[in-house]
């Protein structure tokens, strides 16, 4: 009889400090407040939540916001060449998550102990152009930028490479490298031509030296789609492209579509293999198929991403159980 006297005594003196923890913790209230609806004084109260986490009616577990998004990425990378990036939280827009994705990369860019850049194009490398302009330059450790791929034959200033390639050295204060040469020539034959000159040589030997590539990952189809059509025919759609790094095209498996009759002028993937660090960057728009696939191409070793693409891509994959 005595033993079950205790332990009704236990019981209630554990609900009695379940009854004070969650009143202060899940209710908000002031330990004044309870003290005033029990009865007794509010360094009571205190001493009752100590006791409630002592004997583990009450678990704190801090959340280190950095951890847990290593952890994201590094479950993200699992099985592909991903070993690093950062993932940032989600803006109250799109372009106030642009900012901090553009802001992230150049981070990323001086964590690596760049010297030699070599940059993409597309929408997010104009947004890190905008932003170096209104920022200003910043101390870094690169010494050179260097374009990727050729201007564009369209008006549209995130696609004219030597231009981005001019602001992206002023804001990291380096040394620009232009590349005088197209994106797409007329034809293969063209193509051809191009790369016997000595002006693609100088590309080359730029791409050989460079340690480090940023590059946007595009949703496909993508505007301005680059005259797919003429490099591709219907290869695209009959393998179901679902994203662009640079200007070449791959699906949701992670395969690179390749066409003997594409004329874009570019790093060649044998060389951009060859490239230590080769980081991607998602901006706010980017799907989850297109990031799922450029994971899986083996392209990428670094990331900068949002949270919640990150966290999508991880939910469709998971497998299903019953």
């Amino acid at each position: 009889m005595r033993k079950a006297t205790i332990q009704m005594e236990d019981r209630q003196k554990l609900k009695r400090l379940a009854d004070v923890a969650e009143a202060y913790y899940h209710q908000n209230k002031k330990q004044s407040e309870i003290a005033k609806e029990l009865g007794v004084s509010r360094p009571f109260v205190s001493r009752l939540l100590a006791e409630a986490r002592e004997l583990g009616v009450v678990e704190i577990v801090i959340h280190n916001p950095e951890e847990q998004m290593e952890e994201l990425l590094g479950r993200l990378g699992e099985g592909t060449s991903l070993t690093g990036g950062i993932l940032v939280r989600d803006g109250d827009s799109d372009s106030r998550t642009n900012r901090m994705l553009a802001q992230a990369a150049a981070e990323l860019i001086g964590q690596l102990g760049t010297k030699r850049l070599g940059i993409g194009f597309g929408h997010f490398i104009g947004e890190m152009a905008e932003m170096f302009e209104q920022n200003g330059p910043v101390d870094s450790p690169v010494r050179t930028v260097c374009p990727l791929i050729g201007n564009a034959p369209f008006p549209l200033r995130n696609y004219q490479s030597n231009e981005n390639v001019r602001i992206f050295a002023e804001g990291l204060k380096a040394e620009p490298y232009f590349m005088h040469l197209p994106a797409l020539s007329e034809s293969i034959e063209e193509k051809q031509l191009l790369c016997s000159t000595g002006l693609y040589r100088q590309a080359q030997n730029e791409w050989s030296m460079t340690d480090t590539l940023l590059i946007n990952v595009g949703n496909y189809p993508s505007t301005p789609d680059l005259a797919s059509v003429a490099r591709y025919g219907d290869m695209l759609h009959r393998e179901r492209a679902c994203g662009r790094l640079l200007s070449y095209f791959y699906n949701e498996d992670g395969r690179i579509i390749q066409s003997d009759r594409d004329f874009a002028i570019q790093i060649p993937l044998d060389e951009l293999m060859r490239v230590p660090n080769r980081i991607a960057v998602c901006s706010a728009n980017t799907g989850v198929r297109t990031l799922r696939g450029a994971l899986r191409t083996g392209v990428l070793t670094h990331l900068v991403a949002d949270e919640s693409l990150a966290q999508a891509v991880l939910e469709e994959v998971r497998p299903q159980t019953n």
